[in-house]
């Protein structure tokens, strides 16, 4: 695989097309967005600029991986051609299956169709394409171009041939992938949301503040951030789908989303993206936030 297409010019979306361009594959970046490529262009090259600061790449590097990158409006235009496509999108199913049925159609037989979900289920999008077998599960984690686990999710009709093509592109980025199948959550999710959602229930009964609450888990447990604020970092409105999505697959209360949660996503407050969540975010703050991603 050389050619590249990364559907969605997001948080995600451009740190896929990052961690490609600067292992050398060529990236088509593709949004409908003039503006949203054009700040993904900047934050890759921000991202780039912290790297080459820490001596972690060089400048040739640097230039070389946004010479890599190429951007499109033109779904059509962006997928011609390339051996893989890796979708970003948000984290809507009605609006992934409109996506993988144009690339279906789009795309050449040979391509192999990737999602970024992170809970959606792959068979689900698989089935409204006439490659299922080609269509996988390739979910990066947050930053990308720092984390190194890749969950490789096998949908029920994703090939053996696929599987291990996927696995061995990954090893190719630096990344550990780790094959799952496909269940509501996949195993990243289905293990980190109840305790995200556990941690709102606990500010919720009143048990504790959220500092308090981050701290125990900080200092008592040793996590590099507290939960409440990775929720934050993460998004409300994304945990809140990802919990609905495993709430409505496995039929369990425990996966039931906290009111609280539910109100807060209701209200805009979703964290850093809005600048308001479990913590006030100005626009300094969320500033120093993405640069220490990359310390």
């Amino acid at each position: 695989m050389k050619k590249i297409a990364v559907i969605g010019a997001g948080t995600m979306g451009n740190g896929i097309a990052h961690t490609f361009a600067q292992c050398n594959f060529s990236v088509h970046l593709v949004d409908i967005s003039e503006e949203a490529l054009a700040n993904a262009k900047v934050t890759i090259e921000h991202n780039l600029n912290r790297l080459l600061s820490k001596d972690k790449i060089s400048e040739a590097q640097k230039n070389t991986t946004l010479e890599n990158i190429t951007t499109f409006t033109n779904l059509e235009e962006g997928v011609s051609n390339v051996d893989l496509v890796v979708e970003a999108a948000t984290e809507n199913l009605e609006l992934k299956l409109s996506i993988f049925r144009m690339l279906d159609k789009a795309c050449a037989p040979n391509t192999i169709l990737a999602t970024n979900t992170s809970s959606i289920s792959i068979t689900e999008i698989a089935a409204v394409t006439t490659r299922p077998a080609k269509v996988i599960g390739m979910h990066f984690m947050n930053p990308v171009p720092i984390m190194k686990l890749v969950e490789i999710i096998r949908g029920y009709s994703s090939s053996d041939e696929t599987t291990k093509a996927i696995m061995a592109l990954s090893e190719q980025l630096g990344k550990v992938p780790v094959e799952v199948n496909d269940y509501p959550g996949f195993v990243a999710n289905r293990i980190l949301m109840p305790m995200l959602n556990e941690s709102i229930e606990t500010l919720y009964n009143g048990v504790a503040g959220v500092k308090e609450i981050d701290t125990v888990m900080k200092l008592g447990m040793a996590h590099p951030m507290g939960p409440l604020q990775l929720a934050d970092f993460i998004g409300l409105d994304v945990c809140l789908s990802i919990l609905n999505v495993m709430y409505n697959g496995f039929k369990n209360p425990k996966y039931a989303p906290c009111p609280l949660l539910v109100n807060m996503v209701n209200a805009g407050k979703l964290g850093i993206k809005s600048g308001e969540g479990f913590y006030d975010y100005s626009e300094s703050k969320k500033a120093e936030k993405v640069s220490n991603q990359f310390s």
